[in-house]
């Protein structure tokens, strides 16, 4: 495995195990839960027995790019103004960053004209949804666990969950509108389409995750040609994160990671193929 830094990006990148020049590339961003770095996430998820280059890129605000004061500098901002100092700038900027970041990796790894796929964990799920929205290039399919598919309704569940109150400006609620998928479905289809496989965990947050990722399940539904290309799978048993805490270094693989792992394989290799 191959670590390093693409254009500001850190990054750690397994090449596909066949080694062919057309091998599909599948580029994945964790969670601001565990895992929360790029190596964890290779870890939790090493999408293993896919003939793919893996790469793993972390997020701004995170791991290596943690601000002055770290995790609880972090917390700082949640609390302060989750959507306009936490999640809004993870999201936004760490898809702003990818096609450079991307340009710089293909050079760098010598990544073929294989076709590409995204993975996200929760807000790093918003990431490849923005990247599908908004960046233009061609990407054939998609997994998205513990998915940030509606930011309005993750706050609405935060704040509940932890006894608060959100105090929205017009502001935030251009932001949480930027990262409403369930309202901009179409926008994720106006490239070609995208083979969307979305995973959540049966005793995550249903007003947060559940019921976003069954909305955009639906919507995305009507607006495929091919309603196959659309899917949404249930874990049992499994919560948000995807990891023990602390989730910032690579650790072994739980039983929810391991059923998201087989899940994301068999759909980006059916996909990508």
């Amino acid at each position: 495995m191959e670590a390093g830094v693409a254009a500001g990006v850190p990054f750690v990148a397994s090449p596909p195990p066949s080694g062919r020049a057309d091998a599909p590339v599948v580029v994945a961003w964790p969670l601001l839960d565990a895992p929360r770095t790029e190596q964890a996430l290779a870890a939790a998820l090493p999408l293993a027995g896919l003939d793919a280059w893996r790469v793993y890129l972390g997020l701004p605000l995170s791991g290596s790019r943690l601000p002055a004061g770290g995790p609880d500098e972090v917390m700082r901002l949640a609390y302060e103004d989750a959507v306009l100092k936490l999640h809004g700038p993870v999201a936004t900027q760490a898809a702003a960053e990818f096609p450079a970041a991307y340009a710089a990796l293909r050079d760098r790894l010598g990544l073929g004209a294989g076709p590409l796929g995204l993975v996200g964990g929760s807000i790093g799920a918003a990431v490849a949804q923005l990247v599908i929205a908004e960046a233009g290039l061609p990407v054939a399919a998609a997994v998205l666990a513990s998915p940030v598919t509606e930011l309005a309704a993750v706050v609405t569940a935060m704040s509940a969950r932890f006894g608060v109150d959100y105090s929205w400006t017009d502001a935030s609620r251009a932001m949480a509108g930027r990262l409403d998928f369930v309202a901009r479905a179409g926008e994720l289809v106006t490239g070609g389409e995208p083979a969307v496989r979305l995973v959540v965990g049966a005793d995550d947050d249903r007003v947060g995750f559940l019921d976003p990722a069954e909305r955009l399940r639906a919507e995305l539904g009507k607006r495929y040609a091919e309603p196959d290309r659309v899917d949404l799978a249930v874990v049992p048993g499994m919560e948000h994160a995807l990891a023990e805490e602390p989730g910032l270094e690579p650790a072994p693989q739980t039983p929810a990671a391991a059923a998201v792992d087989r899940l994301a394989v068999d759909w980006l290799r059916r996909w990508l193929a």
